[in-house]
């Protein structure tokens, strides 16, 4: 049975996957932010994220609409802590995306409208696959990652925890990309690059 919705953040992020929670039918309870704020959907302001003492872990599920530019430790942060409390993070995916049968999707993974996860591949936990982003064939995308809009990943990339791959990049089949990297937007990426790195351009060299 779907629980009712908490979601965490009331920015841009946060209205994509409002959108998409609408589309799937499910009940939405209200958002938290830092200070009270009208909702372009006229969902309800429950608080800050200490609210969450008031809950029972069991009984709703959590959205995280917090989105990200770069590395975000803040994103991941919050996920980390509320997960500790108890709570689960909904998958969110929406109706428009195309997911292979056999693609596998962690906790809180969110597939925005448009993208294709090709058969295969495995999306972390708290992992974004934004607006149009292709996913190849046996890639494997850790935890904590966002995919920027119109990305292409070829098959069988690796992608580590907590990167962020910028929007309109390519990176073609077989290169891994390590931990909390981040590829700029429009690069093309065709070897590997390391962890804690910043790489663009065409051919993308790391900075």
């Amino acid at each position: 049975m779907n629980k009712p919705i908490i979601i965490l953040g009331n920015g841009g992020h946060a209205s994509v996957l409002t959108e998409i929670l609408l589309l799937q039918n499910r009940k939405i309870l209200g958002f938290t932010a830092p200070e009270e704020q009208i909702n372009s959907y006229g969902l309800k302001y429950l608080g800050t994220d200490g609210i969450f003492e008031k809950y029972n872990p069991l009984e709703v599920e959590l959205v995280l609409g917090l989105g990200t530019v770069g590395i975000s430790n803040v994103r991941q942060s919050l996920y980390k802590k509320l997960k500790n409390q108890g709570y689960t993070f909904a998958i969110c995916v929406h109706p428009r995306a195309i997911i292979a049968s056999t693609a596998t999707l962690d906790e809180g993974a969110q597939i925005m409208a448009g993208a294709i996860v090709q058969p295969h591949a495995q999306i972390g936990e708290n992992t974004i696959i934004n607006t149009c982003a292709i996913i190849e064939h046996d890639c494997m995308i850790g935890a904590h990652v966002h995919v920027a809009p119109g990305v292409t990943l070829s098959g069988s990339v690796h992608i580590g925890n907590g990167s962020h791959i910028g929007t309109g990049s390519t990176i073609i089949q077989g290169v891994s990309i390590g931990k909390n990297t981040i590829i700029g937007a429009g690069a093309t990426v065709i070897s590997n690059i390391g962890t804690n790195k910043k790489a663009f351009g065409v051919p993308a060299k790391e900075v």
